[in-house]
């Protein structure tokens, strides 16, 4: 039987680094099926305007499918950082002893081959006290989290009577103990509410860790606890996720009726002057004033006739009272 040379220690070190090699893999599938709903919702609706949002007020017109896709991206980061912390798991500490190595002859070449190991660790004192490739997976889960949670929150402001953008179906909702008419989004919530959970099990690892003096030490028992639970916060909420992001209902045309909204054109009308040969800042001036008169007197911009538009600058051409449609607004944007 081919000896290790193993202590309690680097075997405890091993046998948490293969199951977290494990662990990393199965939230990759997890943001994976995650991000192909988002995509395949975005395909449903990649002509479908609504407005966008900054300090969660109307701006400017976008597509629903450009506001889904964003979250791809987002998990699509969070899936380079699961890949690098599996990378950072990949090295094993058998042969490390207690913290001293040993003095038998070990094949820890042919160790790393059978357990599927890519490299060695260099100094048995580190492998036996290493825990950065946890803290590195919970904080890779907490991030991930974090998007689960803005994913989440902008299902429950859709899915409000204020927005109306989405609703749920009652297999991913719930009702109110005391009012009959309410539908609430909790599994959204829940999605927002759990990211606390792990954001605190990254704090309480690196607690955990800080001030550690080398090797092993009994603190390091507690590493378990806050890893496991991030990973399993996580997967959790992704699976969720994706099941809510399968079945929820996009109201495209309150969608489409609040991206109607004149004022969200306002951008484009200043650039509008800027292909005419005005300098942005003297643009935004102009427009800014011309929606300053139109809120005073209850109008819209779309009310302007060309010769109010001529009125506020001679640069502003017949094409100016084009600009109002958001099916438009989504085809001049091409950058």
């Amino acid at each position: 039987m081919l000896h290790t040379g193993r202590s309690r220690n680097d075997q405890v070190a091993t046998d948490l680094r293969m199951w977290a090699r494990r662990a990393c893999t199965d939230l990759l599938v997890a943001l994976a099926g995650l991000q192909e709903a988002l995509v395949a919702r975005a395909t449903e609706h990649r002509t479908a305007p609504m407005p966008g949002y900054t300090h969660l007020q109307r701006a400017q017109v976008v597509s629903l499918a450009h506001h889904l896709l964003a979250y791809v991206e987002m998990f699509g980061r969070d899936a380079l950082r699961l890949g690098a912390a599996r990378l950072g798991c990949d090295e094993l500490p058998l042969g490390s002893g207690a913290l001293a190595g040993s003095t038998l002859p070990l094949d820890r070449d042919r160790v790393a081959h059978e357990l599927g190991f890519g490299r060695l660790a260099a100094n048995s004192m580190d492998a036996v006290a290493d825990r950065d490739f946890a803290v590195e997976i919970t904080a890779a889960c907490a991030l991930t989290m974090v998007h689960c949670s803005r994913l989440g929150e902008e299902l429950v402001l859709w899915s409000s009577a204020e927005f109306g953008f989405a609703s749920l179906p009652d297999s991913h909702a719930t009702g109110s103990s005391l009012m009959p008419q309410k539908k609430n989004a909790d599994v959204a919530e829940l999605a927002r509410g759990r990211s606390g959970r792990v954001i605190g099990d990254v704090v309480a690892l690196l607690t955990i860790l800080k001030g550690l003096p080398l090797t092993y030490n009994r603190d390091l028992q507690e590493d378990k606890e806050p890893l496991f639970d991030a990973v399993d916060t996580t997967g959790a909420t992704l699976r969720m996720l994706t099941e809510v992001i399968a079945v929820v209902r996009f109201d495209v045309d309150a969608m489409r009726r609040a991206a109607s909204d004149p004022a969200l054109q306002a951008t484009d009308i200043a650039e509008h002057l800027v292909a005419n040969g005005v300098p942005f800042r003297e643009a935004h001036t102009i427009v800014g004033a011309v929606v300053a008169r139109t809120l005073a007197e209850g109008r819209t911009l779309a009310d302007l006739s060309m010769g109010e538009w001529l009125a506020a600058s001679d640069r502003f051409d017949p094409s100016v009272v084009d600009l109002f449609d958001p099916d438009a607004a989504l085809r001049r944007r091409d950058v």
